[in-house]
């Protein structure tokens, strides 16, 4: 834990007095004040995170965590197990959604094997840390040993780290396992304390059959576990998968290193989620990127005071949302330093 536990004492809270300054400078730039938006807001608060008015957001990189989860057993889900492996190969040869988005966009993809449960392929362009095979089956027990968990979180704090020192200046993350909506509904109730039908959507069209048999094994879960999940850690352990502890890791190790955070979906928001009931100063890195389809993934932002920046009824996963707002937070932020002022133009302000 120690290294988990040094880098929530790095995290801050953002200064307020960076977003006074960024708020200065948007009523300088030959604009009405305020006609940009939301988009002032989002390059004010990067302004806060980053610790300046030089703003940079032309190295982005998204993280893609992928994984296996033993609830799969309980039949929650309409695609065998086997589709995260050759998900996994298919992101490898550029074949998936977030490949296209990522090539449009410029922006910088690495895939992660936290634990899928047949190991894909040996690639140069694979990134292997591996905790187990998949997790274990939270119907009957622990998803996960404290020390799987503890190395899952690290391996995403290692990646933010590896970002950071590679230049990044503006971080997203993904994810892909077969089963994972289950243990990402399962994560939501338990922080929220909202009812089965409000956090429960279909995954990846699951049918009436498959419905039923997802939210008996969460209730299944949640009982099982009860004593354990009073705090986040338990929760993750109890319930949750090793792509989204490393989703967790990640959120922790940007913020540390004071970088713009981007949340794609309900998957990726439940992980980041944790990271916040940890941490709450974090809350102040991270951008909801959109807000999925997926029922669950509204009231997890709104306990997160999260507005999503997209609303296109997306569902996908693989960090496909974060790529398109990426490109909103590049806008705010040209827009922010590259504008004109109106005493640079000649233009007169009211």
């Amino acid at each position: 834990m120690k290294r988990i536990e040094q880098t929530l004492r790095a995290i801050l809270p953002v200064d307020q007095s960076w977003i006074r300054k960024a708020s200065e400078r948007q009523r300088e730039l030959t604009k009405p004040p305020g006609s940009l938006g939301r988009l002032e807001d989002v390059a004010n608060r990067c302004a806060a995170i980053r610790g300046t008015l030089m703003l940079t957001a032309n190295r982005p990189r998204i993280v893609l965590f992928a994984a296996d989860h033993g609830v799969c057993k309980e039949r929650v889900s309409m695609y065998p197990q086997e589709v995260t492996t050759q998900m996994v190969l298919n992101f490898l040869r550029g074949g998936a959604a977030i490949n296209c988005f990522a090539r449009t966009m410029a922006i910088e993809l690495k895939i992660v094997d936290v634990g899928v449960a047949n190991a894909p392929s040996a690639s140069g362009d694979l990134i292997s840390r591996r905790v187990r095979a998949g997790t274990r089956n939270f119907c009957l027990q622990p998803a996960m040993t404290e020390d799987e968990m503890k190395s899952a979180i690290e391996t995403g704090i290692n990646l933010a780290n590896d970002a950071s020192a590679a230049g990044c200046d503006l971080v997203g993350f993904g994810e892909m396992g077969i089963g994972n909506t289950t243990s990402a509904s399962a994560i939501a109730i338990a922080l929220t304390g909202e009812p089965m039908d409000a956090m429960v959507g279909s995954g990846a069209g699951a049918d009436a059959d498959c419905m039923a048999r997802k939210r008996s094994a969460i209730q299944r879960g949640l009982a099982l576990h009860a004593a354990s999940l009073g705090d986040p850690l338990g929760i993750l352990r109890c319930l949750g998968g090793f792509e989204i502890a490393a989703i967790c890791g990640f959120c922790l190790g940007a913020a540390a290193r004071r970088l713009p955070i981007l949340m794609d979906g309900y998957i990726a928001t439940a992980g980041a989620a944790l990271a916040v009931r940890l941490c709450p100063a974090l809350v102040d890195y991270l951008f909801a990127a959109h807000c999925s389809a997926e029922p669950g993934h509204a009231p997890l932002l709104n306990m997160m005071g999260q507005e999503p920046l997209l609303d296109l009824g997306m569902r996908l996963g693989e960090g496909t949302g974060a790529a398109l707002a990426i490109k909103l937070i590049q806008a705010s932020v040209a827009a922010f330093t590259s504008m004109a002022t109106f005493s640079g133009a000649g233009v007169s302000n009211r």
